[in-house]
């Protein structure tokens, strides 16, 4: 019986992927459930696994593949084999040793050096004992490979400069096949400024009440709920609210006709190590903090995994993304097509502001959003940034809805 491994199809506009690895080699011995290899796609990546237990027979080492495509199978099979021992050879048949004297004397060449080298271990004051020439010749790059060689301090400090004849060069280049989902990213942030009349508009917020609710209740939250109280759920409940009085923001553009959203899927953007890539929490509206701290907490630790699928980033209506996290005071966040507007977050400083006509220290956040200026005026987007700094700083209306 064999089990045939087929590349997946991985959502209605994903064609092929890039197979990066097979993490097991061809005629290994494999358990069920174990992985085999590693698709790439332009949205994630994702694991074969074996389906029975068996031989693995690799069809397709790498590259380009196709949805449907067999890249290999797995022939059943319960047993692990072992390795197979060369049989004794009887002692009649054994055949009379024969000495090779060459092996018995060094050639004349070894551990002496060829011209080049010569010259090089002069100027640089290096020895080798070994080389890697012809019969243990040693060779210029050998010389270059050695370390200094340094008896005496003084000869440290003289090893240090090399002399003005030798040329050292450390500028190097090297050359990186772009991975699939770097080019999805690509092309779709190029899509996204030259389709849509993109604009930035920026506030602020003081972070003060938030900042203090999380100190006061956060031992308590994490010993409730196994996850913590971060900021990002304070930002996607707002986000919310703010989303359906302005639903303009959680829309989007559909040729002639503008498609509006009466819920909410807020879509987290999660850097891995292979990009930038954004699950959606959906109905993110009528979740509740714990349930959407414990979404993006999720995410996250899968996306580093790389085991986010398809599924999870495709849909979402808004987007919220933290540069903050990094260190960014500020930035203009780029629309996640065919969203028409995203949120962006920066990092908490301590700033002066004037507060009832005195000059006190705040913890503030500079917030932005860039939204679709087709479909979005610019009173629409100023005063759904303007609801969710009044939600942050006064976090009770979150519980009101106001």
């Amino acid at each position: 019986m064999k089990k045939e491994i087929i590349v997946p199809a991985a959502g209605e506009s994903v064609k092929e992927a890039d197979l990066v690895n097979w993490y097991k080699k061809n005629g290994e011995f494999v358990r069920r459930d174990e992985p085999l290899c590693e698709l790439e796609t332009e949205k994630a990546t994702l694991d074969l696994a074996a389906e029975i237990d068996g031989i693995l027979t690799v069809n397709v080492d790498g590259g380009t593949v196709k949805v449907g495509d067999v890249v290999g199978f797995v022939t059943a099979s319960s047993e692990v084999p072992s390795p197979v021992s060369p049989a004794p050879t009887p002692v009649s048949q054994v055949a009379p040793a024969v000495v090779d004297l060459t092996s018995v004397t060094d050639s004349y060449a070894k551990g002496h050096p060829s011209p080049a080298a010569a010259k090089l271990m002069a100027e640089t004051g290096k020895s080798v004992i070994q080389g890697t020439g012809k019969d243990g010749r040693v060779t210029k790059a050998d010389v270059s490979n050695a370390a200094p060689s340094v008896s005496h301090p003084q000869e440290a400090l003289e090893t240090v400069v090399p002399s003005p004849s030798v040329s050292i060069d450390f500028r190097t280049e090297r050359r990186e096949k772009m991975t699939r989902l770097r080019k999805t990213i690509m092309n779709r942030l190029i899509d996204s400024q030259q389709s849509t009349a993109s604009l930035t508009t920026f506030n602020e917020v003081d972070m003060s009440a938030v900042m203090d609710i999380r100190k006061k209740y956060k031992d308590a939250f994490k010993e409730k709920y196994q996850v913590g109280l971060g900021f990002m759920s304070f930002f996607t409940k707002a986000v919310c609210n703010a989303l359906l009085e302005f639903p303009l923001l959680n829309a989007y553009v559909d040729g002639d006709e503008i498609i509006f959203h009466d819920y909410c899927d807020v879509g987290i953007a999660v850097a891995t190590q292979k990009g930038l890539v954004v699950p959606v929490i959906r109905n993110a509206d009528q979740l509740s903090f714990h349930q959407i701290e414990g979404a993006i907490l999720d995410f996250a630790k899968r996306g580093q995994a790389g085991k986010l699928t398809i599924q999870e980033m495709e849909g979402g209506t808004f987007t919220i993304t933290n540069g903050g996290t990094f260190g960014s005071m500020l930035s203009t966040p780029i629309i996640n097509r065919p969203q028409s507007a995203i949120l962006g977050m920066h990092n908490i400083v301590s700033r002066p502001v004037v507060v009832n006509g005195d000059i006190v220290a705040r913890p503030i956040m500079y917030l932005a959003v860039t939204y679709d200026h087709r479909i979005i005026d610019g009173s629409d987007a100023v005063r759904f940034l303007v609801r969710i700094k009044e939600q942050l700083e006064d976090p009770t209306r979150l519980l009101v809805g106001m």
